[in-house]
């Protein structure tokens, strides 16, 4: 007999490589989900799609109604709020809705962790979920995993990132705590089996790939199962969850707020203690998928190097653009020199200081741009980071113009609107990095409102030597 499912998180990542899986193995899929519209649209002919949120316990127990097993996989780690109040509510009214509507049996996604000690603020969320669904007086597997190695998850887009954008990096003490990974495949696969057990099963799991290795190591294995030059790692002792993740919200596309969880678990192992899930849920096909094989696997999306050869040809630009502009500058000229000035200008020292740490945030914050919009909506995101290279080559040419206009050839008014139009074309910068994240506009921001300041400058000692 054909059997319904209820999947919760469909939309999220996991959720994504579930559906699939259940209608694969003949299984009725029924979705919860609050925006129908985040869903992939090859689904809409095969599932059934209930639109609630699932802090709403009535339409809830609606959707669980008739369903044999349910995939717990909802979690609040969106950085809006106590994330661990809203899951603990929410677990609470799915438990008694799935006993309500006489469920067979609930699944759930947890996280691997030690037995004793105490556990981060995400790990201690997770198992505490877990032991709420647990209590439920339905039979529920809670399986347990550490890094899920898969291009959505958002723990694999860190590793991921970290190691691509830094060749050389250093890290709390932390980065040396052990972690066993495991494959997305391989979490499908014991997702879909722990609908099996026997209804006197009711219990956690821990599920792994079986090699075991500190955060550091994986982003060594990581370089080198993509083809990248080897990535070289060091420990700080200052370097707290909190300013890590803040730290992690600039250098890569995952932000802060999802980062600081994510970071806070590394202070706690990742490793299976038990192995009970190979025997009882058996084992996936061809066996476990390894550390290698799985970074593979999640890499055919997307091209490892894209960040590396990006690096090189923005940082070229902006490299060609600050040396030209430097030799074109000349503040001690005898004509500079005795150019009536505003008394707000700031002094001749402020002027390299502030240049290179600007030119350093276009580099860093243009890279990340261009990569990341080339990634987020196929054609249309190669496009956007096509449209962003071309601004940026503008931009840059407007940066040495406008030396050479006001060093040497000395037109004044011509140099400020030369400047003007940086300042718009910097802003403009600012906006097409937007979807990319708040760091990205934070730094080009800083550029454009500096380049604001410069016009305002310019424009002020234009008015002041009128000869000019």
């Amino acid at each position: 007999m054909t059997r319904t499912a209820l999947v919760t998180g469909a939309s999220g990542y996991v959720g994504a490589q579930l559906v699939p899986a259940l209608l694969e193995r003949g299984w009725t899929v029924r979705v919860l989900a609050r925006s129908p519209q985040r869903l992939p649209s090859a689904w809409l002919d095969r599932v059934e799609i209930v639109q609630a949120d699932a802090s709403d316990t009535a339409a809830v127990q609606a959707a669980l109604t008739g369903v044999d097993a349910a995939w717990y996989l909802l979690h609040s780690m969106d950085g809006q709020g106590d994330y661990v109040e809203r899951d603990r509510r929410l677990a609470h009214g799915f438990a008694r809705a799935a006993r309500a509507a006489q469920v067979g049996r609930l699944v759930y996604l947890s996280g691997l962790h030690p037995r004793e000690g105490r556990l981060s603020t995400h790990l201690g969320s997770r198992v505490e979920v877990g032991e709420i669904l647990l209590a439920s007086g339905v039979p529920t597997a809670v399986l347990q995993a550490g890094v899920v190695l898969g291009a959505g998850s958002a723990s694999y887009q860190m590793l991921r990132h970290l190691t691509e954008r830094l060749p050389v990096a250093f890290g709390p003490r932390w980065l040396n705590n052990r972690i066993e990974p495991i494959a997305i495949d391989d979490v499908v696969y014991y997702l879909v089996a722990a609908a099996d057990l026997p209804p006197e099963v009711s219990r956690t799991f821990d599920i792994g790939m079986g090699e075991v290795m500190t955060y550091a190591e994986m982003m060594k294995r990581y370089a080198r199962a993509t083809g990248l030059a080897p990535r070289h790692m060091g420990v700080v002792p200052v370097l707290t969850p909190g300013l890590a993740s803040h730290w992690v919200g600039l250098v890569t596309p995952v932000s802060a707020g999802v980062a600081k969880p994510l970071v806070g678990s590394l202070i706690n192992d990742a490793v299976a203690v038990e192995r009970d899930a190979e025997t009882m849920l058996g084992v996936p096909p061809g066996g476990l998928v390894g550390f290698d094989e799985a970074v593979r696997r999640a890499s055919v999306g997307y091209d490892p190097k894209r960040w590396g050869r990006t690096a090189l040809a923005v940082g070229a630009g902006v490299l060609a653009s600050s040396a030209v502009g430097g030799l074109l500058t000349d503040p001690q000229s005898r004509w500079y020199l005795t150019l009536r000035k505003p008394a707000w200008q700031p002094p001749a020292a402020a002027f390299p200081i502030v240049w290179s740490a600007l030119y350093a945030a276009i580099w860093a914050a243009s890279t990340s741009a261009i990569c990341e919009l080339a990634e987020a909506d196929g054609a249309g995101g190669e496009a956007a980071a096509a449209g962003y290279g071309q601004a940026l080559a503008v931009n840059l040419a407007l940066n040495t113009a406008w030396s050479g206009l006001f060093f040497r050839a000395r037109t004044l008014r011509t140099s400020t609107v030369a400047a003007g139009l940086l300042a718009v074309s910097s802003a403009d910068l600012a906006r097409r990095a937007a979807p990319t994240g708040p760091g990205k506009v934070a730094g080009l921001g800083a550029y454009a409102g500096w380049c604001a300041f410069a016009t305002a400058l310019t424009a002020a000692v234009s008015r002041r030597n009128p000869s000019g």
